[in-house]
């Protein structure tokens, strides 16, 4: 593989207080890895109980700091996805808040989120609903929070990153995109198989999925989903994941869908430029 080509992991998460941080990033790196966009991980992560806006900062800003780091180590540049993980609706219902008062702390979350992507210090949000079974009136407020994070998307000019439940069709959360004032392009769906449909396709980095999504000719992205969690080491995928998927891609003769992948996708829904940003 050309060391100068670009590979961006599209989403997984550097702890720099509980995990391996930026060693994680230099494991990429050293791997072929050029690019890398970083998620914030949730707040009880860092042993923060969220209710009021300031306590999101806190990972926020842990976040910010291993990227600065991870700028460091990298031949491209990492960027920070920040945002609130759709799992925080069931904590705060479970501590005593009603679905409708844990959808507006939530939303204030992202609004705390969009901060940080108007003043240029993150890229994007990331936002979601319940990968599990929730009641409908969970499930209502989770959509609201979506909804906002793709107006917030709308104002800002950013994209936005999901997390959601597994499958397919997602052509109704597109449609919403675009009545908030978004372009379907600029949602992605986080963890995808190589057939979503209706977002932008982040697809986890199985060679079947991968091949899956290069043979329908759509936009896509690759990820690891890296957790960076000391008790699950390796989890979802390791850090040196995308690149070895790349350089076997490349061996099996798929240049233009890597460059789809790690250059074209990319600069249609951030905006970023993976080859101008190689040192």
């Amino acid at each position: 593989m050309n060391d100068v080509d670009p590979v961006l992991d599209d989403h997984l998460h550097l702890d720099p207080v509980n995990g391996r941080g930026v060693e994680a990033a230099e494991a990429f790196a050293d791997h072929g890895g050029t690019h890398l966009l970083v998620l914030n991980k949730p707040s009880w992560h860092y042993d923060v109980q969220v209710s009021d806006a300031d306590d999101f900062r806190v990972a926020y800003d842990h976040t910010l700091d291993v990227v600065a780091d991870s700028n460091d180590v990298l031949p491209g540049k990492a960027w920070p996805v920040l945002g609130v993980h759709p799992a925080l609706v069931s904590q705060l219902v479970e501590r005593g808040f009603s679905p409708e008062a844990a959808r507006d702390l939530m939303c204030t979350g992202l609004d705390v989120a969009a901060e940080y992507v108007s003043s240029g210090d993150a890229l994007a949000v990331k936002s979601g609903r319940p990968h599990y079974d929730v009641d409908e009136a969970v499930w209502d407020a989770s959509n609201d929070v979506m909804r906002h994070a793709f107006a917030l998307g709308a104002r800002e000019d950013c994209a936005v990153q999901l997390h959601t439940e597994g499958g397919e069709e997602f052509e109704q959360v597109a449609r919403w995109a675009e009545h908030e004032g978004m372009a379907r392009e600029h949602v992605v769906k986080h963890y995808s198989t190589g057939g979503v449909e209706g977002p932008t396709p982040s697809v986890l980095a199985d060679k079947e999925e991968l091949v899956r999504a290069i043979e329908r000719d759509v936009p896509f992205m690759m990820e690891t989903d890296f957790i960076d969690d000391p008790d699950r080491p390796g989890a979802v995928l390791g850090p040196k994941t995308v690149p070895r998927r790349t350089r076997w891609l490349r061996e099996e003769g798929y240049d233009e869908a890597l460059e789809r992948a790690h250059v074209e996708t990319p600069r249609l829904v951030y905006g970023i430029d993976t080859r101008g940003t190689l040192s």
